[in-house]
This record gives C-alpha cells, structure tokens and sequence, in this order.
C-alpha cells in the first residue's frame, strides 16, 4: 500500500483516530505518574531534610533512588513485553506504581523511603519504555509525533502538578511530604483500570504468531478497508518475532543505534532535571531573599513555561519536523545556559534574570529536547528489534538522569553553581552538532519505510 493511503487513513476514518487518541490518553497517564513521581521530590526534600535531618550525600541517594529503578526498569522492559506484550507489562507497572507510592508515603526512615522509590522507578522505567513504543505501533503515521508526544505532555503535565501540590501542602504540617507523595495513587489506579480496556499492540501480536487477532485490532484502529492492506505490510517488515541482541547490534542498525543512544543521555546530560528535581533547594539557597514557599512557587512557573513549550512542540512536531525543532532546543538551551552562567557569576545580577533564564533554558527543552528524542526512539527501529532498542535507549536515557542527579549538589560544592551549568551549556552547544551531524529527517515516513531506510 502506497504511504500516502496510509497517510490518509486518520483522514478518511476520523472515528477511529478518535480511538486512537482514546488509546494513547490512557497508557499516557503512566506518562502523568513519571513525570508527578519524579518531579514531587522538588517539593519533598525541603521537608524531608528535616524530618531526617538529612546531609547532601543522603538527600542526593533519597532522590536518585527512583532514578536507579528507573534505570533497572528500562532494562528489564524488552525481557518482559517482548515475552509477556506491552499491555501487560503496562498493567504490571501501574500496580507497582500504586504499591511503591504507599510505602514512600508511610516511609518511617530514609531507607524505606528510598526502597519505596526504587520500586517506584522500576515502574516508572517499564512504563517508559513501553508508553511511546505502544503510541508508536498504533498510531496513523502523519499522526505519530503528537500521539507519541501526548506521553511527554502526561510527563511535564505530572510535573506541573506535583510542583502545584508541593507549593499548596507546603504550609500543611510537619507530615505534608508524605500527603505530597500519596496523592500519586489517584491516578496510578486510574491507569490499572484503563488498561484493562487497552487492546494488545497489533504489530506485537502478528510478531508473535497471533495474526488473527492482530487483524481484528487493525480493524478497530483502522477501518476494516485498511486492515488487509496494514496486515500484509506488516507481515512483510516484521520479519523474525524474536529478534536478538545480535539483531540489535548487527552493522545496518549502528546508526540508528547511535542516534538513539546519543539523544537519550545527551537530553539528560544537558542537566534539566537539576532544576526539574533540585529547583526549590537550588533557588531558597542560592537566590537571596527567597523562602522555601517562594522557591516551591517558583517552581510552579517554571513547570508552566514547561507545559507551555510541550503543547507549542506537539502543535509543530508533524510539520516542522524532527530535526529542525531538535537544533533549535539544543542552541537555545546553549545560550540560556550562557546567561545562566553569566548571571550566577555576577553577584549584581537580579533575582528575576536569573529565574528568566532558567525559565528559558526549560522551555527550549521542552520545545523538542524533551518530546523528540521519545518519539525517535520508539520509530527508528524496526518491529522486531524495537522492544530491545528501546529499552537499551531508554535505560541510557535513565543513566544520564541517574549521573546529573546523584552529582549536582557534589558539583555545586566543587565548582561552585556557575562552573556546573557552564558544563551543561558545552553539552547543550555538543547536542547541537550530534543533531546536524547524525539525526535523520523521519516526519511523513511510516514505520516501514524508515526501517528499509537503514537497509540501503
């Protein structure tokens, strides 16, 4: 079937996109849970210090522990959804997801606590994996980059919220923390429920033998007219079901290989989540005049201006393309960061300068940094290799959070706040050449034909 029928499918059969995005809403809210679960802590630590009585070495492992298990958990997502399929392993995380959040939340000491968010990052990094893989595999292909960008929109809106809930619980007692992190099972239980109405992957089922079925869920997406048509290309790419580690490294793949894994640690090397997770410490101790209620309401414009640059990405995404949204993050962090820099150097620089350049160096992430290297993860590789290579993306990605978390506070002692994000704003400037050197153009093209792109 040409690409430009396909193209045309969500066009021609506007019920069934309609499904599709109903689809993509639910599995996102494990989008909502990463984000939420990952950015409340910016809240938690200001509390939690001082229920612990923590130093910086304690307070750096309390945070990167869910990192750790995100890293675990991204790890182990292609062992366990190329066996099990992706609505499964789904459904798995959103009950680790609701388990995890309890023991956090009644945690009585910093080692619970941590146990509790390990556990929560093993959902978090399972569903991180499977959540734009599954988007991608069920999506109309001129529609692929905004579905699969509704899962970054579910990260920073989790992140808005647990910046919202942070700043209104802040005044609420000595046990506000623990209200903080419980509120983050309201959604983990709506999304248990809502898989339960999700229809497994039909690319994994025709991998997997059970083309039958696959058919029928074609049809659901699609329009029974396309579904014949989507089978037997299908049929023809997906190629062997199990495909290997060998697969995943075999020479036509080093490419998207590399893409993959230098977009995933180089947009978390670039340092966002040392103010996504350490912003509230960051503004009340470096920042004079500022409270921790000031700092915490700090954080809440800037997760605006973060949900701001995420709906403006998914608008464009389909239209200007990969690439070009991706230079212009990438030099635009660069420069803010430069200000940064400047700013953090000159003790004369007021407070608002500061706030506006950080503010702008998130919103340049969020603008494609943050959304396209998910969205390029989950379509470079070809069907049968996908699970695998994007859980090896995926858990580099998590690696690089990992490394920025556990060593910001150690760096800012070290060299001092200036010389620490002038080392983001050279790997902001480094992104920029990875881009125009490596990344393809892949806006227009069908999972397919990206695939045999790499086979010429």
């Amino acid at each position: 079937m040409p690409a430009a029928s396909i193209d045309d499918t969500s066009r021609r059969h506007p019920q069934s996109l309609g499904y599709v995005v109903f689809l993509s809403l639910i599995v996102a809210i494990s989008g909502f849970l990463l984000g939420f679960n990952t950015a409340v802590i910016n809240g938690v630590l200001v509390f939690l210090r001082k229920a612990f009585a923590l130093t910086n070495t304690p307070t750096e492992i309390a945070t990167s522990a869910i990192l750790l298990g995100c890293l675990l958990g991204a790890a182990g997502a292609s062992l366990i959804s190329d066996r099990f399929g992706r609505r499964k392993s789904l459904l798995l995380a959103a009950l680790i997801f609701v388990i995890s959040t309890l023991v956090s939340a009644l945690a009585g000491n910093v080692t619970t606590f941590s146990i509790g968010r390990l556990a929560g990052g093993l959902a978090i990094g399972l569903a991180s994996v499977l959540t734009p893989v599954y988007i991608t595999e069920i999506a109309p292909t001129r529609n692929r980059g905004a579905l699969v960008s509704m899962n970054q929109m579910a990260i920073v809106i989790g992140i808005l919220a647990a910046y919202l809930v942070d700043w209104a619980l802040s005044g609420s007692g000595s046990n506000n923390w623990r209200w903080m992190l419980g509120l983050a099972d309201i959604p983990a239980v709506v999304l248990f429920f809502g898989l339960l109405r999700v229809p497994e992957s039909p690319r994994w089922l025709i991998c997997h033998g059970q083309q039958e079925e696959g058919r029928k869920v074609l049809a659901r997406l699609f329009g029974s007219a396309e579904s014949d048509e989507r089978m037997s290309q299908l049929e023809d790419t997906a190629g062997d079901a199990q495909g290997s580690w060998r697969d995943v490294f075999a020479r036509r793949m080093r490419r998207p290989l590399t893409v993959a894994l230098g977009l995933a640690v180089l947009c978390q090397i670039t340092g966002v989540n040392a103010v996504l997770y350490y912003g509230s410490i960051l503004i009340s101790e470096q920042l004079r005049g500022q409270t921790a209620n000031s700092a915490l309401f700090a954080s809440v414009l800037i997760g605006i201006a973060n949900l701001a640059a995420t709906l403006l990405a998914m608008r464009f995404l389909d239209r200007w393309g990969r690439r070009p949204m991706l230079l212009t993050a990438s030099g635009g962090m660069a420069i803010s960061l430069a200000i940064l820099v400047f700013s953090f150097g000159n003790a004369n620089t007021p407070a608002s300068v500061i706030l506006g350049s950080i503010t702008s160096y998130i919103a340049f992430f969020a603008f494609a940094m943050g959304p396209v290297p998910w969205v390029v993860i989950s379509e470079i590789f070809p069907t049968n290799i996908r699970g695998r290579a994007a859980s090896l993306a995926t858990s580099a990605l998590w690696s690089g959070t990992l490394l920025v978390t556990f060593t910001f506070l150690s760096m800012i002692g070290a060299l001092g706040v200036a010389g620490t994000f002038a080392i983001y704003g050279i790997l902001s400037a480094f992104s920029f050449v990875f881009v125009w050197w490596m990344v393809p153009e892949t806006r227009g093209k069908s999972l397919e034909e990206i695939q045999q792109s790499w086979e010429k």
